[in-house]
């Protein structure tokens, strides 16, 4: 009996060591592998104004698949024109997708500056655009400086799969919640107002927006601190 424990005992750690270095499945990889098959059912349910059965499909993407894959560490531009990566950041990241020529409505930045200079020690607030530098520098004056403004120059990186399936798969404008680890936590589409609200309806409905997709980095950490106290 005490030979097979003493087995076990070492088998134990093997075990432990193999799980933790096991490959991350990534997002680029976990879209590929299923975003052909999401795309011809979605473009179907659009064709057919199916637009619940559109948000389905999109919400099953998320949930069976994109979820607790890892981002993968694609390069990108800030305002400056300098190069950076997304590894670089190393709190929690809350990454909204868009492009220089979307619209805003009239209370959508400021929530979002309300919320990154509230949090910015805890979380980087980040907003990735599709569009040129020129386009960028223009808009960095309405949001906050606790927000980290990047910028995809496609034409420099025709060959990343992970921008283009961050652009024609998902769409924009999308938010990806993720951990410090990288770990997807979920992704959701922006509010997209079809008329323009007076500002404090706009300013109010995106602050609970953000809040909402923010309170699962937020209350991860407080799990998380509460565990690491009663272990102690």
């Amino acid at each position: 009996m005490g030979k097979y424990l003493l087995i076990l005992f070492l088998l134990l750690p093997t075990a432990a060591f193999s799980q933790d270095n096991a490959p991350k499945p990534l997002f680029a990889d976990v879209i590929g592998q299923n975003i052909k098959k999401y795309k011809k059912k979605a473009k179907y349910a659009y064709r057919k104004k199916e637009f619940n059965r559109a948000q389905f499909l999109f919400d099953s993407l998320v949930d069976h698949v994109i979820k607790d894959s890892y981002m993968n560490n694609f390069k990108v531009r800030k305002v400056t024109g300098r190069t950076t990566e997304m590894y670089k950041f190393e709190k929690p990241v809350y990454l909204i997708t868009s492009a220089f020529w979307v619209a805003t409505s009239s209370g959508e930045i400021p929530a979002l500056n309300t919320i990154a200079d509230r949090y910015h020690d805890q979380v980087d607030i980040v907003v990735l655009f599709w569009g040129p530098r020129e386009a960028i520098v223009k808009l960095k004056k309405h949001y906050s400086r606790n927000i980290t403004l990047l910028y995809v120059d496609e034409l420099e990186n025709t060959n990343d799969f992970t921008i283009k399936s961050m652009k024609h798969s998902l769409g924009f404008p999308t938010t990806f919640i993720m951990d410090e680890s990288k770990r997807i936590l979920d992704v959701r589409r922006n509010i997209n107002h079809r008329y323009e609200k007076d500002y404090t309806t706009s300013y109010n409905e995106h602050y609970q927006t953000f809040m909402n997709g923010l309170s699962l980095i937020l209350n991860k950490d407080k799990t998380e601190k509460i565990g690491l106290m009663r272990n102690q």
